[in-house]
């Protein structure tokens, strides 16, 4: 059979289509491989339509809770607020870190340091380390902050992907109220599982030292338990708020004027 050259190069160009079709689906899917195995697997798996309400305290059965200066009284969040003391800051800048005592002790002596305890509490599908009960390697959670579901391995690199927030601050208490409290006091606000909620790492160097009045969790659905939560670990440790922190604070629990205080109860 003869071949004209119009056919030719028709055979040729369909040819080389289908040659740059599949060099495209090789490059994506090398790519999409990459992502995964350099980020993917400690980052944002995907975001879901709506984030997490709440978040733990206490885990049934190995948690126990820590010693606070007074109990959290249970009710409506809103009116425990009008209880604190509202004052200007103090000084900051004798502010150490130090103060809080250790980072991570094992404060309620149940073997395991609190970084890991929270961990533990906050994350499903949870593996430890070999050899190990308490040395969290991996896990998933859908993350409070941004709502985003997120997978956490333990490594040099990823484990910043996922960090442990104090949902008061310590840079904050300790100008509202901590500089007054022993160390041991100090000691249990910076390790209580009420004060302490795995988070990403992103969202969590936003936030930085910063109240209420100043950065609130992105997902919105979270900001009233995180309100809530921030005034009940006020009332426990007698700590007070600023006027323009209570405000703030009244303005999230306007849009939900029945939120309870955060009791610490065992997650069953």
């Amino acid at each position: 059979m003869t071949v004209t050259w119009a056919e030719f190069r028709r055979a040729r160009r369909r040819s080389g289509l289908a040659w740059v079709i599949l060099a495209a689906g090789a490059f994506l899917v090398v790519g999409g491989l990459a992502w995964f195995f350099a980020v993917g697997q400690f980052t944002a798996i995907a975001p879901p339509a709506n984030g997490p309400r709440a978040a733990p305290v206490l885990a049934q059965g190995w948690m126990k809770a820590v010693p606070s200066i007074s109990g959290v009284p249970p009710g409506t969040a809103i009116a425990l607020l009008d209880t604190l003391p509202v004052k200007g800051r103090a000084a900051s800048g004798n502010y150490d870190r130090a103060a809080f005592g250790q980072t991570w002790l094992d404060v309620d002596h149940n073997g395991c340091d609190t970084r890991n305890d929270i961990l533990r509490r906050d994350l499903t599908g949870v593996a430890f380390s070999e050899d190990s009960r308490c040395r969290v390697a991996g896990g998933s959670f859908q993350e409070p902050y941004t709502g985003q579901l997120i997978a956490f391995r333990r490594g040099a690199e990823s484990s910043k992907a996922v960090q442990i927030d104090h949902v008061v601050a310590l840079g904050d208490a300790w100008q509202k109220g901590a500089q007054q409290l022993t160390a041991r006091q100090r000691e249990h606000l910076a390790n209580d599982p009420l004060n302490l909620i795995a988070v990403d790492g992103p969202a969590n160097q936003d936030k930085s030292a910063s109240d209420a009045a100043a950065w609130l969790p992105p997902n919105k659905n979270f900001r009233c338990h995180y309100v809530a939560r921030q005034i009940s670990i006020k009332a426990a440790y007698r700590l007070w708020v600023t006027p323009v922190e209570k405000d703030a604070m009244k303005r999230v629990l306007g849009s939900c004027p029945h939120q309870q205080t955060v009791v610490p109860r065992p997650v069953r």
